[in-house]
């Protein structure tokens, strides 16, 4: 019974899969027999400078390849556990700094439901104003042209920068959060003083 195959990780290999290329049509373009291309996948062969420059187009649009994620080496059984105080301190940072990111995140919040509500009601204001463009300006025109202009500075809405810091308050009050609750089961667990 023949063995399984794994799958090639040559370059070559990894172009085919992202671009869904059969190894014949990838010869095609290469210029290159389906043998040749079997037998660099294979490393049996190695690419030429001409068939390396052929590539490369295909090549740069690769994705950047994943870095393998860090394995941690699991603490013996026999050791101490971890110091109390420390696991509490940092527990406490992370709890005030989670609270002042939600405080700043309640302001952006709130700007935001203002700026909702400007957008909401800005037909209806409008629709309420005498048209600002008049032949001759009159004290009313006047008085409804600044007023277009003032409803105007609050028309703006939300800016990408407005939502941007939004995400990222989020996010970090997310993080410090989730580490104070990792580090109050940890003590939860036992630790010594």
């Amino acid at each position: 019974m023949p063995r399984p195959s794994l799958p090639s990780t040559t370059i070559m290999a990894s172009v085919r899969r992202h671009f869904g290329l059969e190894q014949q049509e990838l010869a095609a373009y290469l210029r290159i027999t389906r043998a040749a291309v079997a037998n660099i996948e294979a490393g049996r062969r190695g690419l030429s400078a001409p068939v390396m420059l052929r590539l490369l187009p295909l090549v740069q649009q690769l994705p950047p390849a994943p870095l393998p994620a860090p394995t941690l080496a699991a603490l013996p059984a026999d050791a101490p556990p971890p110091l109390a105080a420390d696991l509490e301190s940092r527990r406490d940072q992370c709890e005030h700094k989670a609270a002042r990111l939600r405080r700043e995140l309640t302001t952006v919040s709130r700007q935001a439901g203002y700026a909702l509500r400007w957008q909401a009601a800005m037909p209806a204001l409008l629709a309420a104003l005498p048209t600002p463009d008049s032949p001759t300006p009159t004290p009313e025109h006047q008085q409804a042209q600044r007023t277009h202009q003032w409803l105007a500075r609050r028309a703006g809405g939300l800016s990408p920068a407005d939502v941007t810091q939004y995400h990222l308050l989020r996010l970090q009050a997310e993080a410090f959060e989730a580490e104070a609750a990792a580090l109050a089961a940890l003590l939860a667990v036992g630790t010594n003083g």
